[in-house]
């Protein structure tokens, strides 16, 4: 796993330089495409700004940039108030990034996912971004079992390797700002620009339905849990801040939170 990331970062460094200029670019092109305007040159002035200080290390310039986004109100209230929850018996192997994957169904695949266009004011570049650089994690139930999140959303022309511990997207065309190397719910945040993204963000890259009664294609009264606690909201508004751990559950019998153990290595 760690010569994994090695690699990864190592490749990342070699393609910035190379790349840098050119993604930049073509960012500018694809958001004055979707119609220019004020909001939009200053959202691309900032991505540039931002990709320069990435290639000169300047993090103390980096640091005064500007945050975009608000950040989501949590409201939480105790999980009794749901009665008795089932416990978490699911299957599972550990997987590339040493998280467990759940041996079950995949929710729903990729086909309907953004193919490179910017959603949600989320771009997606040939090269992963490290400037704002956290991971949050994702587990599904459909009526008390467990569903599958697919490794490669939010990467378009995925190419997943083959490791002992089950496939992992280490390369594509380009890299959507949340995406999945793997299917064990891990959403990496890997962004140019500091802001609060949200759950409703990673399903409108997955092409995928999110609200108060629908997960992806399947419908009913959605159930979220967020750091152990009831989510009382939109689930779309949920925030991914960093090690966050959240659950969507439709249907009954709802299941007790599936609590990672070795999140904090990520």
């Amino acid at each position: 796993m760690a010569s994994r990331k090695e690699q990864k970062e190592r490749a990342r460094q070699e393609r910035l330089a190379r790349e840098a200029e050119r993604a930049a670019a073509a960012r500018r092109r694809r958001l004055m495409e979707l119609g220019g305007g004020g909001v939009l040159v200053v959202i691309v002035a900032a991505v540039v700004a931002v990709l320069a200080l990435g290639n000169s290390g300047n993090s103390s310039a980096s640091q005064q940039l500007s945050k975009l986004g608000s950040t989501p109100q949590l409201k939480l209230a105790s999980l009794s108030t749901l009665g008795t929850l089932q416990p978490v018996t699911t299957k599972t192997t550990l997987g590339p990034e040493g998280i467990p994957i759940p041996q079950a169904p995949v929710l729903a695949g990729t086909s309907a996912m953004a193919t490179g266009s910017t959603v949600d004011g989320i771009g997606c570049l040939g090269q992963e971004q490290t400037l704002f650089h956290i991971h949050a994690h994702l587990t599904i139930y459909v009526n008390g079992s467990a569903r599958q999140i697919p490794y490669g959303v939010g990467i378009t022309g995925a190419q997943a390797e083959s490791t002992p511990e089950g496939p992992f997207v280490a390369s594509g065309n380009c890299y959507y700002w949340l995406h999945t190397h793997a299917a064990d719910g891990i959403i990496h945040i890997e962004s140019p620009l500091q802001r609060t993204y949200t759950l409703g963000d990673f399903f409108d890259i997955w092409g995928q339905r999110l609200d108060r009664t629908h997960i992806g294609p399947v419908t009913g009264a959605v159930t979220a849990i967020y750091n152990g606690q009831l989510y009382q909201g939109n689930p779309r508004n949920i925030p991914l801040n960093a090690h966050a751990q959240i659950q969507l559950e439709v249907g009954r019998p709802l299941v007790a939170p599936f609590r990672l153990t070795s999140f904090a290595s990520l």
